[in-house]
């Protein structure tokens, strides 16, 4: 596996409302919210990083709804990818 390659876009959906606040905690990831969910969503440069979001998100206590890989280009190849314009 090449170390070339952009980082991936991940969307992790939660239960609860974060505010910008936790932009930080969450490695500078745009995070985005509406009546009852949030959405932390950036690029991430690898599966240990994606993996160490998640423990961040269990250490709050937050209920996990999703976490989705974003496509950039190119058609999704699963039903749990995004495709994003780019």
């Amino acid at each position: 596996m090449s170390g070339t390659a952009p980082p991936a876009g991940y969307e992790i959906r939660v239960e609860g409302i974060l505010d910008q606040r936790w932009t930080a905690w969450f490695e500078g990831l745009e995070i985005t919210s509406d009546h009852s969910q949030t959405v932390i969503s950036g690029p991430v440069v690898d599966q240990a990083a994606l993996h160490g979001l998640l423990n961040r998100v269990a250490d709050l206590g937050l209920v996990l709804v999703s976490v989705c890989r974003l496509v950039a280009s190119g058609p999704a190849t699963s039903s749990s990818e995004k495709r994003i314009n780019g």
